[in-house]
């Protein structure tokens, strides 16, 4: 989700769930340690739990970017074995790791050494031909040894030569039923199934295998399937906000942050960078279309004023 869920996204995503668990985008050990560490771990408080997601494959420098995390405070550190793309590879890290297990747990007690957070690991079930359970089964079991007590299992093989990123969602089949064996083997560890889940029914029916789901792009392009999860998975029974009142309640935030960080024009912030997140807040409703559309006028977006929203919901209701 690599520019998809950046911390605008986040906080319009915490608008409609209070208790879901948000994941960054990935952010690589090299960014961290030789870049601008405000830029790419800055979050906002409300937007707790979050999980900061690390890309990389050397044990120092993981565990002083995972310190690092902890330092700013998220509530756990994820390692990426899953990412697919040309450009992870090329840094030797992302689902080419599968390949070396011994080398993941290296890395997940180096950083597990240097923090009192949980440490976890997000991967596929195989890469390139290789697809048999026994591989993603060694995989947990030696990065188990090193203390890793939860898997984030993308149920499709990643293949690293010959499909782009987009395609390695789509095209390699899902295999749920090697992460329902994964828990039936390790049941002391937590198992989270990933890939192609859509619907409250889809998730329900995992539930009874595994022991939690993770969404990426539905959640992304129909965001409001998440406000029934508080009630539905959390126990919390008070009223999720609607529509309307997500839309409302961002105001007051991109005002702030279009105020703290300038407007576009001058290098700032521009407002599209937090209203590109919200295009799909309308999904399934009459006149969703004409929503997406008011926010996308680029006139308007040019001219940032946080209006727009409250235009884009009128335009919606006109029919």
């Amino acid at each position: 989700m690599m520019d998809w869920t950046d911390r605008h996204c986040r906080m319009f995503h915490r608008q409609i769930t209070r208790h879901t668990w948000f994941y960054t985008e990935m952010v690589t050990t090299g960014a961290l340690l030789h870049g601008d560490v405000p830029r790419h771990l800055d979050y906002n408080a409300e937007e707790h739990p979050v999980a900061l997601q690390l890309g990389g494959s050397e044990p120092d420098d993981l565990a002083k970017s995972a310190k690092l995390g902890e330092q700013w405070g998220y509530d756990e550190i994820n390692l990426n074995c899953g990412c697919p793309s040309e450009r992870v590879q090329k840094g030797a890290f992302g689902a080419c790791l599968m390949a070396e297990p011994q080398l993941v747990a290296d890395c997940v007690k180096a950083m597990r050494d240097a923090v009192g957070i949980d440490v976890t690991v997000k991967h596929r079930i195989g890469i390139d031909t290789i697809d048999s359970y026994e591989f993603v089964r060694d995989f947990v079991g030696t990065v188990a040894e090193a203390g890793c007590q939860t898997f984030i299992v993308h149920a499709r093989n990643a293949i690293l030569k010959g499909l782009s990123p987009k395609e390695n969602r789509e095209i390699p089949p899902l295999r749920y039923e090697s992460a329902y064996r994964l828990k039936h083997d390790f049941p002391h560890l937590e198992i989270i199934v990933n890939g192609g889940i859509k619907t409250e029914a889809e998730i329900d029916l995992h539930l009874q295998h595994v022991d939690g789901v993770m969404l990426g792009r539905e959640a992304y392009h129909n965001p409001y399937l998440m406000a029934t999860f508080d009630a539905r998975y959390y126990g919390d029974q008070a009223s999720p906000k609607s529509r309307a009142e997500v839309v409302q309640a961002m105001l007051p935030y991109i005002r702030a942050q279009l105020a703290l960080h300038g407007n576009g024009a001058g290098g700032g912030l521009r407002l599209n960078s937090i209203t590109r997140h919200m295009l799909g807040l309308m999904t399934g409703l009459p006149g969703a279309r004409r929503f997406r559309q008011a926010l996308s006028d680029p006139k308007k977006l040019a001219a940032g004023d946080p209006a727009l929203l409250q235009e884009a919901v009128a335009r919606m209701m006109q029919g």
